[in-house]
């Protein structure tokens, strides 16, 4: 825990984040944004020519979505939901002498059809099932998009509120478990590319409960999620900054998302977590840009700043 106090207090001291008075929910400096949009420009260099669909949802998504994805059997730990007033004047009388005197004013909010979106891939699924059936080839989506997990926490690189980009393949099993082959490769390699040493292990989602060990246990077992790790406040359990998923087919089923001769479509995903890519920078080069190797600089800016 003093690594990772440590290092977010030298974060604060930096401006690189601005501290909000709550664990995990930060502002952030001119030159960490410019760091992920060129962290965001090299992902483009790797996966550009692939021809992905692009997307950008915003950070809620609608209840009844969130509701069929079964996300609060899994993680109920982790949601969070929209609330808002919708009193009348005497409610909001009541209301403002909770203030006043300190009690509880939320008792009086109620729960809007917004819930805050958990990944940056689940609003995504509705959207393709809509269309009807994918062609033979399948489907391939570029996402980014703020995600919020409540883990409120000291390190750095667990935030609240963060940003995930995602690359969503929708084919075969073979397509798709192909495509996150190829993009474990292509970690590697930008990784390599911006000085970084990583090591790819296979993982599992933190699931609720009794339960959710099964779950997580399946998980590993079939090798479904693997995630590439880099050090950032602890050398001995590294921080997750990509994991590559395959689904299976269980969000075609799910969402009846098929393939043109009628098959369900399996689903596979590759994330960047943008936020611990680019504290893994800092951590790794020093927290200004103008002392980084300039190979880094070159990789990420395409010159030397």
């Amino acid at each position: 825990m003093d690594m990772q106090v440590t290092f977010l207090d030298r974060l604060f001291e930096s401006g690189l984040l601005i501290d909000t008075g709550i664990d995990g929910l930060y502002g952030r400096s001119g030159q960490f944004e410019d760091v992920i949009a060129a962290f965001e420009r090299l992902i483009d260099r790797f996966g550009g020519a692939d021809g992905a669909e692009a997307m950008r949802f915003p950070p809620g998504m609608n209840r009844a979505f969130f509701e069929k994805s079964g996300y609060m059997k899994s993680f109920p730990q982790l949601a969070g939901t929209v609330h808002s007033f919708c009193g009348s004047e005497l409610d909001h009388v009541n209301l403002l002498q909770c203030m006043e005197v300190g009690d509880d004013w939320t008792q009086a909010q109620t729960a809007t059809d917004i819930v805050l979106t958990p990944a940056a891939c689940y609003p995504l699924y509705p959207t393709i099932a809509k269309r009807g059936r994918l062609p033979a080839e399948g489907g391939l989506f570029d996402l980014q998009s703020y995600c919020f997990r409540h883990e409120p926490s000291q390190d750095p690189a667990r935030q609240q509120l963060f940003r995930m980009r995602e690359y969503i393949c929708m084919g075969t099993e073979r397509h798709v478990t192909d495509f996150r082959q190829r993009w474990m490769d292509r970690g590697v390699e930008m990784m390599k590319a911006v000085g970084l040493d990583v090591a790819i292990d296979v993982a599992n989602d933190p699931f609720f409960g009794r339960a959710g060990k099964m779950l997580a246990n399946n998980q590993r077992d079939q090798n479904l999620k693997f995630e590439l790790l880099i050090p950032i406040t602890s050398t001995a359990n590294p921080t997750a900054c990509m994991s590559f998923n395959y689904h299976q087919d269980a969000f075609g089923s799910k969402w009846g998302l098929f393939l043109e001769d009628g098959s369900v479509a399996h689903t596979a995903c590759v994330g960047f977590g943008l936020e611990r890519i680019a504290l893994a920078l800092f951590h790794h080069h020093g927290l200004d840009v103008k002392v980084w190797p300039a190979k880094v600089r070159q990789a990420l800016w395409g010159r030397v700043v």
